[in-house]
């Protein structure tokens, strides 16, 4: 299911919102400032971003267009409780997708949700791309970028990476990683996926010496921290 941010300083309109999105069955994280929300959209675990304009610490507005500047794709829907267009405008020129205005209902809320989503998926959208601090995936082009620069990975190490996002913050056994990116049938030694890991360490991290996002967890396997 879809994990959801929902960026909202009200504290009624929040828990609401995280009540009724989290009963449809949706993964929902909140946070309720500006730079709190700037921080997390910027990870890219997100699949869909509900965020108000009105917030302390930054403007919702400044939010959305720091995100977008960054290059991540992750839809945005703004809440908004301003009625004039101007305001909606300026939201959608900033980047967000989408403007649902105050006061509102949970239906109109989940509608507008499941819409996006929708969309999102037909257009192969922001599913397949994920930034984790400096690293920007693009699953869907096949493409990494760490910092400004273009990475070349390998089909195998783009199947382990995929592997460690999808499994992201658990601990996966070396058994588990083979299976996932060579296939259940398939025999790889130990020894072959250290070398791959490795190699992806390599390329993915700022650091390779001191990693920060692929971790090695000893006599269990490796997590990726993203």
């Amino acid at each position: 299911m879809a994990r959801i941010l929902i960026v909202e300083d009200e504290p009624a309109i929040a828990v609401g919102l995280l009540d009724s999105i989290a009963l449809e069955g949706y993964d929902v994280e909140m946070v309720r400032d500006g730079v709190a929300a700037e921080d997390q959209a910027l990870t890219g675990r997100f699949d869909l971003i509900l965020l108000d304009l009105m917030l302390p610490g930054r403007d919702g507005l400044d939010v959305c267009r720091a995100v977008r500047q960054a290059g991540v794709v992750t839809p945005i829907i703004v809440l908004t409780a301003r009625r004039d267009d101007s305001d909606k405008v300026m939201g959608l020129e900033a980047g967000a997708d989408d403007y649902v205005t105050k006061p509102f209902n949970s239906r109109e809320v989940l509608a507008r949700i499941k819409a996006v989503l929708r969309r999102t998926d037909h257009a192969g959208g922001s599913r397949h791309v994920h930034r984790y601090g400096d690293l920007l995936v693009d699953f869907s082009r096949f493409e990494v970028f760490l910092g400004r620069r273009r990475v070349e990975l390998t089909a195998m190490e783009f199947r382990i990476l995929r592997a460690f996002v999808q499994r992201r913050g658990q601990v996966l056994t070396l058994d588990e990683l083979a299976a996932e990116a060579w296939g259940k049938d398939f025999f790889v030694s130990d020894r072959v996926i250290y070398t791959h890991v490795s190699n992806l360490r390599a390329k993915i991290e700022t650091d390779p010496g001191n990693p920060k996002l692929l971790l090695t967890v000893r006599g269990f396997g490796y997590r990726f921290d993203g």
